[in-house]
């Protein structure tokens, strides 16, 4: 059994949550360990993967609350007798096994029932069943509320991997046996409901994220209403907002917009200025956050500073694109210059001042680092070349 329920698995989903059904607890307890042979690589990452949740296992009934919490990952397959029998609101439990002799039709129903929760959010709309003594022949009691939909009986050669894509590929044709056509399977279409219905049908929106867990004392908790606080470089709360804040130390370093520009434009590495106004307090990435991620970091202090509209890094590059700086190199030159213009557009100015980007892709494409600057004539030039493209990046500020 415990074979070809890991065969499954591995072809469904190794994390869906799953119940085996067992004789007693002695038999609940070898299950566990069988079980944790035929996953010893998950059962390494945590020992919680397989756990027996038994009436004399405290360490199992401690685990229920979080086999059923949707949120949380482990235990994922539990082996028990009678305890989550009933009273167990197992809300993505997407497994049920059978490996337990059911006579009576109200403890199947009961049993079955751990596996019949609908939660959208966490994409449990439907359970499998896997019986290994039988008992879902009371589905054929008139007792029992209804057909199931489909029942696939299988050998115990037959490779369970396959079974989840061959249901989903619809490639068992299943016959009425009262009219003999085929029944064709469609496909659920998930919808969220927003709240709003349009035409008399609640209107479809994209799948929340999960909510993200937050503790206190071990306790879950939910974030109804959260602030961000800012500390300087002295360990002293900010009380301003952190663009006054940020303003302040500009201002104080430089006493006017043409001071920053001339020191910009003047320092070779403009990685230099950036650590000289981090150790000053300037919050580089909190800065980002608060303004837009996409600018240089030159137009964040421009912006923030000296009221300058910003420009994102990729209007910087079109704009000097635009005006055929390049023509003046030869061939090879201006392909390498793209180069560095684009990947300043998607990661910043400091990343193209370092000639190791040489060896890295696109540029790795053009030859080695020596071959690239040889296009250049000399190591200088091809220096001078990246100085006066940042000065062009630059342009018609102030």
């Amino acid at each position: 059994m415990q074979k070809k329920l890991t065969e499954f698995l591995k072809g469904y989903d190794r994390f869906a949550k799953t119940i085996v059904f067992c004789v007693d607890i002695d038999h609940a307890e070898r299950m566990r360990t069988a079980l944790a042979k035929h996953n010893a690589d998950l059962v390494a990452e945590n020992y919680k993967y397989v756990m027996q949740i038994t009436g004399d296992n405290d360490e199992g009934k401690r685990e229920l609350d979080n086999f059923i919490n949707p949120e949380e990952k482990y235990p994922v397959i539990a082996t028990t007798s009678e305890l989550m029998t009933t009273g167990v609101d197992a809300q993505t439990c997407k497994v049920i096994v059978l490996d337990a002799n059911i006579n009576s039709m109200t403890k199947f129903k009961q049993i079955i029932g751990r596996g019949t929760r609908i939660n959208e959010e966490y994409g449990k709309l439907y359970f499998t069943i896997l019986d290994f003594r039988n008992a879902t022949d009371l589905f054929a009691d008139k007792d029992f509320d209804g057909d199931p939909i489909r029942v696939k009986p299988v050998s115990q050669d037959e490779d369970l991997s396959l079974v989840v894509i061959e249901e989903e590929e619809n490639s068992v044709t299943v016959l009425d046996e009262a009219t003999g056509e085929e029944i064709v399977f469609e496909k659920a279409t998930i919808r969220y409901p927003d709240g709003l219905p349009l035409d008399g049908n609640w209107v479809a929106r994209e799948k929340k994220g999960n909510r993200e867990k937050v503790y206190v004392n071990g306790v879950d908790v939910s974030v109804l209403v959260s602030r961000e606080m800012y500390f300087d470089q002295h360990g002293k709360p900010i009380t301003i907002s952190l663009k006054d804040h940020t303003k302040e130390i500009i201002q104080e370093k430089f006493a006017s917009l043409d001071d920053f520009l001339n020191k910009w434009n003047s320092t070779d590495r403009k990685e230099a200025i950036i650590a000289e106004l981090q150790e000053q307090g300037v919050m580089v990435e909190a800065l980002y956050d608060a303004v837009n991620k996409e600018v240089d970091l030159f137009d964040l202090i421009c912006h923030v500073a000296f009221d300058q509209a910003p420009l994102t890094r990729k209007e910087r590059a079109n704009n000097v694109k635009k005006r055929n700086y390049f023509t003046k190199y030869g061939e090879q030159a201006k392909k390498v210059l793209e180069a560095l213009l684009d990947k300043y557009a998607d990661e910043g100015i400091t990343n193209i001042e370092s000639i190791e980007v040489l060896r890295i892709n696109p540029f790795d494409t053009f030859g080695s680092p020596l071959e690239i600057i040889n296009e250049f004539g000399s190591k200088s030039n091809y220096l001078q070349a990246v100085k006066e493209l940042e000065i062009e990046l630059y342009k018609n500020i102030g």
